[in-house]
């Protein structure tokens, strides 16, 4: 008899909170903004809304189609044509606060550099379950993975967009790591990636002012350092239980763009540290759920391709988080499944539908072998 598939409901309901919140929060934090822009307060409110239930429509669709399916070279190189014609299209796009990320499909604005991680989650995953047994060789199972990632992280950078092309290639990173690279490539990587990230950090303008301000941001206070005071003042204002819902201060034309990178920001303020604890316990079960899902997927594409969605989340919360708290230099990371913005809700969600997917072909006996660097040298012995 069949095994009756069944998605990790902890997982699955997890989500569903979290867009839940995005609800509730986008329109809490940008009303006072859209009634200022648009005279409508409840404006993002219905764009979020209406992203969310596509969004949760994709993921019950997605959730019922075979992972299998996308390790197809017609599906995968598909898709990566596709992406990379996207990222090359956003050039020709009219630029928005002075970046050329979005370009409009009948009247919705578009983000391929979201779709962009997820196609590459898909390529890596495809590409270590036929070449992880000989990972360590340059040509033929690095180089492959180098090209296309570097090739997606570039066109983003050029948006520009630095958040979203590192993001990018710490996924890559840990998905190559966990299919057991040698410590001595990951260092040699490493010691190359620094001179080139001080080369883009201070070779751009407001990248360099961002970095300064991160280091103190009282040095202008009304200029680099103002966004991340105004959301230090948010947090430190939320005490333990918060000022309420709705009764957020920072976000009065204090706080830019409450309803997007800073969303955490009025969580902690209304909601205060029992609210913001509650959100990071939400991420900390997802990145849990995740990584249960990749230890014990029946094979090794649905352990890679688990561990690289997991990540996707994971990292972007990390950041975002970060930046909100003043622990990392101020960069365009939305919260995921909670800051308003169609196309990163949309893509997370599809996102989680894959890794639903793969969660219903795991069983409770099944630990997978092929993240080495996670099951520990026990687990890669039997390989």
């Amino acid at each position: 008899m069949a095994r009756k598939l069944k998605s990790d409901k902890v997982l699955f309901t997890t989500t569903i909170l979290l867009v839940g919140l995005s609800i509730v929060m986008v329109y809490s934090a940008s009303a006072p903004v859209a009634l200022d822009r648009y005279g409508k307060a409840s404006m993002f409110l219905i764009k979020q809304g209406l992203w969310a239930v596509l969004g949760l429509a994709m993921l019950a669709v997605v959730m019922r189609v075979d992972y299998h399916t996308y390790r197809e070279p017609v599906f995968i190189w598909t898709s990566l044509g596709l992406v990379t014609l996207a990222l090359v299209a956003v050039f020709f796009s009219p630029p928005i606060n002075g970046a050329r990320r979005w370009f409009g499909v009948g009247g919705i604005g578009v983000q391929p550099s979201e779709l962009a991680k997820l196609v590459a989650i898909v390529f890596i995953a495809a590409l270590l379950e036929r070449r992880m047994h000989r990972i360590d060789e340059l040509r033929y199972a690095l180089a492959p993975i180098i090209v296309v990632v570097l090739g997606l992280v570039a066109l983003i950078l050029l948006e520009p967009d630095f958040g979203t092309s590192m993001s990018l290639a710490l996924i890559a990173a840990v998905m190559v790591f966990a299919a057991g690279l040698n410590w001595r490539y990951i260092v040699g990587a490493t010691l190359l990636a620094l001179p080139a990230l001080y080369v883009v950090v201070m070779g751009s303008a407001y990248r360099r002012r961002r970095t300064l301000a991160f280091l103190n941001p009282w040095d202008d206070p009304l200029g680099d350092g103002f966004q991340v005071i105004q959301s230090l003042i948010a947090i430190g204002t939320g005490g333990v239980w918060g000022k309420g819902l709705m009764n957020g201060v920072q976000k009065l034309f204090y706080l830019p763009e409450p309803h997007t990178d800073f969303i955490y920001s009025v969580i902690s303020e209304e909601l205060g540290l029992v609210g913001a604890t509650a959100v990071l316990l939400c991420f900390c079960i997802v990145a849990w759920r995740g990584m249960r899902v990749a230890l014990r997927a029946p094979d090794t594409f649905g352990s890679f391709l688990a561990l690289g969605l997991t990540t996707m989340v994971a990292v972007q919360a990390f950041i975002n988080i970060s930046v909100v708290l003043g622990l990392m230099p101020t960069k365009g990371i939305p919260l995921p499944f909670v800051s308003n913005g169609g196309s990163s809700l949309l893509i997370n969600l599809v996102g989680m539908g894959i890794l639903l997917n793969v969660s219903q072909h795991a069983t409770s006996s099944t630990v997978s072998t092929s993240l080495r660097s996670f099951t520990g040298p026990t687990a890669a012995g039997h390989e």
